[in-house]
């Protein structure tokens, strides 16, 4: 591995860190909130697929208070 292979590996694992951090957030939340706006199966698909935006939407726009 050279060492530009390896300062762009180091500058994405802050990403993934961030990525995965925020998806399991929203899991737990859509989990264990009991109303969500819209089906809760859409949301999870939502956070899971759609991967950084996926939960962010979800905060923004899922949670009903």
């Amino acid at each position: 591995m050279d060492p530009e292979q390896i300062r762009i590996l180091l500058l994405l694992i802050p990403v993934a860190v961030v990525q995965y951090g925020l998806m399991i957030a929203a899991l737990v939340d859509v989990i264990r909130r009991e109303r969500t706006r819209g089906p809760k199966w859409v949301w999870i698909v939502v956070v899971v697929v759609v991967n950084l935006i996926g939960p962010i939407v979800y905060f923004l726009f899922g949670r009903e208070e």
